[in-house]
């Protein structure tokens, strides 16, 4: 991305000396920010052209982070070519940000979107994952602060935050962030954050391209040609889908469905999920890591200072690949009663909920791990749809009559991806016949159970 220093003497300006240890970064001269521009070869799109806003924003810490953050954090376990990283997804996003502006535009729908939106869509789109711990969506499952308030954080600190002022002044920040969140009233809000955002369409076809498989087959140009800018409400703008682009939005739908059960949720994957969350969370308990370095740290810089110290052995197994292997491994839609929320949202009740039914399967406390990962709004939907006719709709997951089927069999689908696990080291000596009786228990009595040491499987 840098160009090297010019010559000495071929310029009056003079650079300030750099501090130590830090990157010096080289005016790019003669051209207005608004003529620069840069060409990244992309495996997954070709060409990606980086505007001067982009490129200033992509030369900052925050986002070179990104190269040494795995999308798909311990996937490559299961398929070697799961390595890209979350700097490679931000210019996918980016690009088909510009795309979707660019087909938007030549239709004569974008007089609603200002140019302060415009430019705010395309840098939220690159910098949406600034927040991201390494190791994918594992560290928030066990509990800790959710990325995109971390990136949101950001935004106006450090470089980036002097970058984003220079190019956009203060209230830039604060579109983004409200983008990122999916809280912002601009019309292009829904190309960040909702049904159809392009951050999805983005990592559902890199994830399928580089773990090897088909399931994340993806018509994007279909989609990007059918998006829409649609009149929702007096004076309020947002991005729909015109109804020619149904059965594409049904291609997305189905490819996420099948992505989270072939790829995301693979058992092993899953196995190693749970094995490093306990290792972090045991080097938080005991001083040896923070939240805030896990936040700014790398997959690599992460797995070395936890495999420094890391008195439960489990960083060691992750790295040699000797995972924890399947006790129980059932379908959410065979799960008998209503799974308790503590599953998902009290990774501390997990814990010892775990170590308990570890000793009551004759194992020790730490060789098992209890899994059922949530992902609500898997097949949600909600965006308007531009009928043939010109009228605009609602598309819900419901559905609509005759156009979108999927949501109806959504909660089918997503209790088929899935699944309630057990991972043990080792065979457990006795049966967890009560596994389904636990986790219907709501937290107060499963906290009752464990202050009695009275027993949670029986």
């Amino acid at each position: 991305m840098r160009r090297p220093p010019s010559s000495p003497g071929c310029s009056a300006t003079t650079s300030r000396p750099s501090p130590p240890g830090s990157i010096r970064r080289w005016p790019r001269r003669g051209r207005s920010l608004a003529d620069r521009f840069e060409v990244v070869r992309d495996p997954l799109w070709d060409n990606i052209r980086l505007d001067g806003a982009a490129l200033r924003a992509l030369d900052t810490p925050a986002v070179q982070r990104l190269r040494y953050v795995r999308q798909l954090g311990h996937a490559f376990l299961v398929y070697p070519g799961a390595t890209h990283s979350r700097f490679e997804h931000a210019l996918g996003a980016y690009h088909l940000t510009k795309s979707a502006l660019t087909a938007l535009a030549e239709r004569g729908e974008l007089d609603a979107a200002s140019e302060e939106d415009r430019l705010a869509a395309r840098l939220a789109a690159l910098l949406h994952d600034i927040g991201h711990y390494p190791f994918s969506h594992s560290l928030e499952e066990a509990g800790f602060l959710h990325h995109e308030s971390l990136g949101v954080a950001k935004l106006s600190r450090g470089e980036l935050g002097e970058v984003l002022d220079d190019v956009g002044g203060p209230g830039l920040a604060i579109r983004i962030g409200a983008l990122i969140r999916g809280e912002s009233d601009s019309p292009l809000g829904g190309l960040i954050s909702g049904s159809l955002d392009l951050d999805k369409i983005e990592y559902l076809s890199r994830d399928a391209r580089m773990c090897g498989v088909p399931y994340g087959a993806v018509d994007v140009d279909r989609l990007l040609a059918s998006l829409t800018l649609v009149e929702s409400g007096p004076d309020r703008w947002e991005i729909g889908v015109h109804e020619k682009g149904i059965s594409a939005l049904e291609s997305l739908l189905f490819a996420k469905y099948q992505m989270y059960r072939n790829v995301y949720w693979h058992h092993a994957v899953r196995s190693a999920t749970c094995m490093f969350k306990r290792a972090v969370r045991r080097a938080v308990a005991d001083g040896v890591l923070t939240p805030a370095a896990i936040a700014e740290a790398t997959d690599g810089s992460l797995m070395t200072a936890l495999l420094a110290a890391d008195p439960t052995g489990l960083a060691a197994q992750v790295q040699e690949r000797r995972l924890f292997k399947r006790a129980v491994d059932v379908p959410a839609s065979d799960v008998t009663g209503a799974a308790q929320p503590w599953l998902s949202d009290d990774p501390d009740l997990l814990e010892r909920v775990e170590d308990a039914i570890a000793v009551e399967a004759g194992l020790r406390a730490g060789q098992l791990l209890l899994d059922f990962p949530v992902r609500a709004s898997m097949l949600a939907v909600d965006l308007p749809l531009r009928t043939r006719s010109g009228a605009v709709e609602r598309l819900t997951d419901a559905g609509r009559a005759g156009q979108l089927g999927l949501p109806k069999v959504a909660d089918a689908l997503y209790g088929s991806a899935r699944r309630l696990r057990v991972f043990t080291e080792g065979r457990a000596s006795a049966q967890l016949d009560g596994l389904m009786a636990l986790v219907a228990m709501p937290a107060a009595e499963v906290g009752r159970r464990l202050a009695e040491n009275a027993p949670l499987l029986r």
